[in-house]
């Protein structure tokens, strides 16, 4: 088990304060993810920015929470999945589709199956999909453009993920009542 710092506004590096007072406004506390981030503050800053532009993608707040939970369940992400699942559930996902995701079940429509599918199959390829998969996401209905945007997202994740994984990080008390193991 690897220890790393978990910092708050007193300890953290000058350089990562202002991004650890965004997390404060915006989530009424640090998250342990964000503590530990500010070690490196361009690490924390990236993650931020890129938290923010995929949630202005051209994804629903289903679609994100699918390549959101895909991508934590795929990477065993202890943190990420339970913080993900309360995330889901402000942000008003139907718990059943949480779940799902969860518990690696199918989806609830054709079309966030093959969201699934694609954004899995992204992972575990480092981004080699086939031709055959290239089509059939298009043919569900999705584009270039939410191709690329499962690259985005992937990014933050790969981010939060390893981040996790490097530093074991306490699951958020607001997201204990979600524990989750593989």
């Amino acid at each position: 088990m690897t220890t790393l710092t978990i910092h708050d506004l007193d300890t953290s590096p000058a350089e990562s304060k202002e991004f650890l007072e965004k997390s404060f406004k915006a989530n009424g506390r640090i998250p342990g993810l964000h503590g530990v981030m500010a070690s490196a503050p361009g690490l924390l800053e990236g993650y931020q920015k890129l938290h923010e532009l995929f949630v202005n993608s051209s994804f629903d707040n289903e679609e994100l929470t699918v390549v959101w939970q895909t991508i934590n369940v795929e990477h065993e992400c202890h943190y990420c999945v339970p913080a993900h699942t309360g995330i889901a559930n402000m942000m008003k996902v139907d718990p059943a589709l949480t779940e799902a995701l969860r518990n690696s079940e199918p989806m609830p429509t054709p079309k966030l199956q093959t969201l699934y599918d694609t954004t899995l199959a992204m992972v575990r390829s480092r981004g080699n999909l086939t031709d055959a998969e290239v089509k059939t996401f298009y043919d569900a209905g999705y584009g270039e453009r939410q191709l690329l945007e499962i690259v985005l997202g992937l990014s933050q994740k790969v981010m939060s993920n390893y981040v996790n994984h490097i530093a074991e990080i306490p699951v958020d008390a607001v997201f204990e009542k979600f524990a989750w193991k593989k």
